[in-house]
């Protein structure tokens, strides 16, 4: 029971973090709404993001990584079939490292290409060298064909999966601030707002379903607490974005936590061995150190202007 608690909580803090961007856009456009749209969007919208995208994501992932299941098999293997159990559980490198070469992907991109709120001096060196993302990515995944390659040719088809699917989820992240204008602009319906906003929810929440197994393989544990994080996050668009945006430094906290995450999968895709409470400890302590770097910076703020 311990166990499940502990990786229920580092699910719902990785998914929290990792979806605060999401979160603000929500809430900028949700402001050019009428007061009946909005409650239309946080209503159906945390049906779709929780039960439809954040809910079946996990078992189209599994799917992927055992192609000869059938849809009633899959969700077989996530509630007690033995047989089906053991079959996911021989997958498991497939799933691992195509995850892990997408977030560390996500992580690099932001690392060297996104703006940001820089925490540490290196932060800005990097962002200064952006032209090496591309020099840098396209080393980093030919030694990971390489290693797979070395393993099993199956684990080089899963890291070229993780690759494409990266690049087709950063487009549409990469479209959404010129969107987030456009929607802020009034010149789009609010029908039309509400489905971009459910669109882009989609898009970013495969972040947080890939980097949860990460935690567990468990299907139940990433729906129950993906789930979770995902009403907090809904809970913040409504009542508390201002506060959060004020902590400058958590988006920093995630993409470190995203990319620690990628590693460990990665490691364990070719037959590294970490304990279970290893990947919420690395989410735990990463929230808390750039929270108190957030924290920090934002009292020596106050007193600046006192």
């Amino acid at each position: 029971m311990l166990h499940y608690v502990i990786v229920i909580i580092g699910l719902s803090l990785f998914e929290i973090i990792s979806s605060v961007d999401n979160a603000i856009i929500n809430a900028h456009v949700l402001r050019t709404l009428p007061e009946r749209f909005r409650k239309i969007f946080l209503f159906w919208g945390l049906l779709f993001a929780v039960f439809l995208v954040r809910g079946l994501l996990p078992f189209l992932i599994v799917w992927i990584a055992n192609p000869g299941l059938g849809p009633l098999q899959v969700i077989g293997s996530a509630f007690g079939d033995a047989d089906l159990e053991h079959a996911v559980e021989a997958s498991k490198a497939l799933l691992l490292l195509g995850g892990g070469v997408y977030l560390v992907f996500v992580f690099l991109s932001w690392l060297f290409l996104e703006e940001k709120k820089y925490a540490f001096l290196v932060e800005h060196f990097i962002h200064r060298q952006s032209a090496w993302f591309y020099a840098f990515s396209s080393l980093f995944f030919t030694g990971i064909i390489y290693l797979a390659l070395q393993h099993n040719p199956l684990l080089a088809l899963s890291a070229s999966i993780g690759s494409t699917a990266f690049f087709i989820t950063d487009g549409f992240k990469k479209n959404a601030e010129t969107q987030e204008k456009r929607l802020l602009s009034g010149h789009m319906s609010s029908w039309s707002k509400i489905l971009y906003l459910e669109v882009l929810d989609a898009s970013f929440s495969i972040d947080g379903v890939i980097g949860a197994f990460a935690f567990t393989i468990s299907v139940p544990l990433i729906i129950l607490g993906n789930g979770l994080g995902a009403f907090v996050v809904r809970e913040l668009t409504i009542r508390g974005i201002d506060v959060v945006q004020k902590f400058a430094y958590l988006k920093n906290g995630a993409m470190y936590s995203i990319g620690m995450l990628g590693s460990l999968m990665i490691w364990e895709s070719f037959g590294r061995e970490y304990p279970f409470w290893l990947a919420p400890l690395n989410t735990f302590l990463l929230l808390t150190v750039f929270f108190y770097l957030s924290y920090r910076e934002l009292k020596a703020v106050e007193t600046h202007r006192v």
